[in-house]
């Protein structure tokens, strides 16, 4: 893949986390947060990107929903926190292709990477600013929304991987755990 394509579908990336991010809105009581389907995005966006250009493109268009929902605060902590995620569900999806040969069961490992680490990290980054209290307040929405991630991003995969000129971008790896039968 050229390296012209990988930016462009990273920038497509971006912007699909970031619109996932803040199409679907559901307000968590107590926290002034709210809880969206764009994990499922951030997650792969490292599956299908690799760690690199999936952590960009996760963290600038989860930042970027921050920027324009008036999260401010947010922008640097969701940027770090989700390009984060997106690095490693990328990075656990091709370092254990050896051992996990199903492809589904990588992406959930990295949706189970991203609900841990958006729970503790926005865990942690809370309590400077608001108390320990409200940061662990927050923590049940964030895994709630880590499970929804998880659970879309399982349903996604299938359908991205599948479209054929997409699967042309993807590394080998993916290429060879979608192709259909030859019978």
């Amino acid at each position: 893949m050229t390296k012209t394509k990988k930016i462009v579908l990273s920038a497509l990336f971006a912007a699909l986390t970031c619109v996932a991010t803040m199409v679907i809105r559901i307000p968590t009581p107590g926290t002034g947060g709210y809880i969206h389907p764009g994990d499922a995005i951030v997650i792969l966006s490292g599956v299908f990107l690799g760690p690199l250009y999936g952590a960009l493109a996760a963290g600038i268009g989860s930042a970027l929903s921050d920027l324009l929902g008036g999260y401010f605060i947010y922008v640097p902590i969701t940027l770090v926190i989700k390009g984060a995620s997106a690095f490693l569900a990328g990075y656990a999806f091709g370092a254990l292709k050896n051992r996990i040969t199903r492809p589904i069961f990588r992406v959930a490992i990295g949706g189970v990477i991203n609900m841990i680490l958006v729970a503790v990290g926005y865990f942690v980054c809370e309590i400077p600013l608001y108390s320990f209290a409200a940061a662990a307040a927050s923590v049940p929405s964030n895994l709630v929304q880590g499970i929804g991630g998880l659970a879309i991003s399982l349903v996604l995969y299938p359908a991205l991987a599948a479209i054929p000129d997409f699967r042309v971008t993807a590394p080998e790896d993916y290429r060879n755990s979608t192709r259909p039968s030859s019978r």
